[in-house]
């Protein structure tokens, strides 16, 4: 049984995941301040939120199957994690995606995106967005497009029941299904992403895309990543997208696209069915040329490499004074740091490239 009280923060100021209204002097200025940009004189505009490390699922090419997640005392309050976003929309972001684990299990989370919605209604965001397994989507649909979430990435790795069972270690594909149902009902737009797994899923993408594009909705392959020890070795589940793409070159006519959004998809139309699919390669091509975004986890940790272990601990700040200068600091002196790029090697990934998880991290 799913505990969505896992996420509930066990102190004495904070018995429940209540979020106060924040103070008229919260926030550095509301002028103009600087924008945020890194070494390379790359905007940062998107930052990606995880609210929790915790998920319903446990995929095999993302956890191990008994996880250890992290303490719930340890997470950031709703009403903290709302104030760093603010710090960061104030600085320039524009585009804001909630992330987890499955951000959907977060008890009360629909507050954070209540309180959110705010900066799409003054202007200063443009984009309020969520990555999710579908697994809580017919339950939260028709409230998060009331509150301004007009597309999200739903991650589907197959459509065959039992395969979907193996991959996910205890998920429902009807469950999802309906979510995503639910979702388009809503007038949200959904675009699928997958994780192409050699001798898993590779017979499946041209299907999926097939059913995917039929129902308006964009998809996106992914190349495995070598985040976190898991129950195996990835170098079994990688599957270059170039082979991937030569595949289904064999049977579409696949359109390079100039699309770009400053992250990792290179995108083609397909002409035979007129939908758009993405390629997301961190190892067979590093795309960090035009990084645009850095991740914030449920913890306060700001990491400006998903593929680096540099990070930066905003909670100490953001705990340390209520007025948000201290935040401020902090957040521009880590961005002084984020790097050119990763490193991600697949031959290096034994056990791992990076020790953490991607649920840790933020998907």
């Amino acid at each position: 049984m799913l505990d969505l009280s896992a996420d509930k923060p066990n102190t004495a100021e904070a018995p429940r995941e209540a979020i106060r209204e924040p103070a008229r002097d919260e926030g550095v200025g509301r002028g103009r301040p600087a924008p945020l940009i890194d070494p390379f004189q790359r905007a940062i505009t998107y930052l990606r939120l995880s609210v929790t490390d915790r998920c319903d699922f446990r995929c095999a090419y993302c956890m191990a199957e008994d996880m250890q997640f992290l303490p719930k005392r340890d997470l950031l309050t709703l009403e903290e994690l709302d104030r760093l976003c603010g710090v960061f929309v104030d600085r320039g972001v524009r585009k804001l995606r909630i992330t987890g684990g499955e951000p959907l299990v977060r008890r009360d989370i629909m507050q954070l995106f209540r309180r959110l919605s705010r900066h799409l209604g003054s202007g200063a965001l443009d984009e309020l967005t969520l990555t999710t397994n579908g697994s809580q989507l017919a339950r939260f649909a028709p409230e998060l497009a009331d509150l301004g979430v007009r597309r999200i990435n739903v991650s589907l790795d197959t459509l065959d029941p039992t395969k979907f069972r193996e991959i996910t270690r205890r998920g429902d594909l009807g469950v999802v299904l309906a979510g995503i149902e639910a979702a388009r009902t809503a007038g949200i737009k959904v675009k699928i992403n997958a994780v192409a797994l050699k001798g898993v899923n590779e017979d499946e993408i041209a299907p999926m895309l097939v059913w995917a594009h039929a129902r308006g909705m964009d998809m996106t392959l992914i190349e495995v990543m070598p985040l976190g020890e898991i129950d195996g070795d990835r170098t079994d589940q990688f599957l270059p997208l170039s082979v991937a793409r030569q595949r289904l070159a064999e049977r579409y006519t696949l359109t390079p696209l100039p699309d770009r959004t400053g992250g990792p998809a290179r995108y083609v139309r397909v002409e035979e069915t007129g939908g758009r699919l993405g390629f997301i390669t961190p190892l067979t091509h590093n795309f960090c040329e035009s990084c645009n975004r850095v991740r914030l986890t449920c913890t306060g940790k700001l990491y400006m490499c998903l593929g680096q272990e540099d990070a930066a601990d905003l909670r100490a700040a953001l705990r340390a004074s209520p007025d948000d200068a201290l935040v401020t600091r902090a957040v521009i002196e880590a961005i002084s740091r984020k790097p050119k790029g990763h490193d991600f090697v697949i031959e290096r990934a034994r056990p791992a490239a990076v020790p953490r998880h991607m649920s840790v991290t933020g998907g």
